[in-house]
């Protein structure tokens, strides 16, 4: 067969998980740029908080783009996968939209990946409590 079916995250649910992601940045007191990307790296969902910093914008879009592509969390697993392998950790700069930075996180559906989620504005490890808020209402 030449196609295959895929599924994708809906509208519903990445507002859902905006709202979740918001109500957390607001919890922990900072503001981010919040971006779902589909299965394949299209953007499908975007906002930014009012004072979110102007670098979040992108840097949410990478972090999603890369959780995506990957389909493996943005942060510590990336630096333990090139921590030793020199040619991989210079390399993976080299790779368009690439990130390493904690806050993106692939989104599966019933096992089956469907999105990536980006989330910026914070310390790394406050878009990572962003993201598992998110995630918790999937």
């Amino acid at each position: 067969m030449n196609t295959f079916p895929q599924s994708s995250i809906g509208i519903e649910a990445c507002m859902a998980m905006f709202t979740a992601a918001q109500n957390k940045a607001n919890e922990i007191g900072f503001k981010v740029a919040f971006t779902i990307v589909d299965a394949g790296g299209n953007i499908k969902f975007f906002a930014r908080m009012d004072g979110a910093p102007l670098m979040s914008t992108d840097i949410s879009r990478k972090k999603a783009v890369t959780a995506v592509g990957f389909g493996m969390p943005t942060g510590a697993a990336w630096n333990d996968f090139v921590k030793d392998d020199p040619i991989l950790d210079k390399g993976a700069a080299n790779i368009k939209d690439f990130i390493m930075f904690g806050g993106g996180v692939p989104i599966r559906i019933e096992g089956e990946l469907v999105g990536g989620l980006g989330i910026s504005g914070g310390h790394y490890t406050q878009d990572e409590a962003c993201c598992a808020a998110a995630l918790l209402v999937l």
